[in-house]
């Protein structure tokens, strides 16, 4: 079940100027572009690429075709008994871009990434702080027994 904006007002620690339609704004923070390749191994282990952080004179981003990470601004938690879900605003994709992301999982606290591909062969511009995506949260059958306690907790803030 998609939780309703006004039942995630307080609930983690969502301002109710951040809540959407549907979900949570989630605006351009920083923008990078990759610099070298990246590799998944069985058993687990990775190599996560390198980025450089994409200087936008005027706070303004302008992107040429291909794929880059974005930053989002906002700091979000997933309660435990809840998991997220990030979709593109139907802007972008009408501007020919869109955003890739896992599943934000339960316990999860940062400000999050996703993968920002550009399709249209002209580019885009984004400003910073831009609405680019909105965050969904779903609502468990249960808390999760192992919130989750990972590489990426925290990650972004400070």
């Amino acid at each position: 079940m998609i939780v309703p904006p006004h039942r995630l007002s307080g609930v983690a620690g969502i301002p109710e100027e951040a809540l959407d339609t549907t979900g949570v704004k989630l605006t351009l923070g920083e923008l990078y572009a990759f610099d070298s390749a990246g590799a998944i191994y069985s058993g687990g282990r990775r190599v996560i690429p390198k980025w450089t952080l994409i200087d936008c004179p005027d706070q303004l981003c302008r992107l040429r075709h291909g794929a880059y990470i974005v930053r989002y601004r906002e700091v979000v938690r997933v309660p435990d008994d809840m998991a997220g879900l990030v979709l593109p605003r139907s802007s972008l994709l009408r501007m020919g871009a869109t955003i890739y992301t896992a599943v934000w999982d339960p316990g999860y606290n940062g400000r999050g990434i996703g993968l920002l591909e550009v399709f249209n062969p002209h580019g885009i511009s984004l400003g910073v702080g831009a609405h680019i995506g909105q965050l969904i949260y779903l609502r468990l059958e249960e808390p999760a027994k192992r919130p989750y306690n990972g590489v990426y907790q925290g990650e972004g803030i400070g």
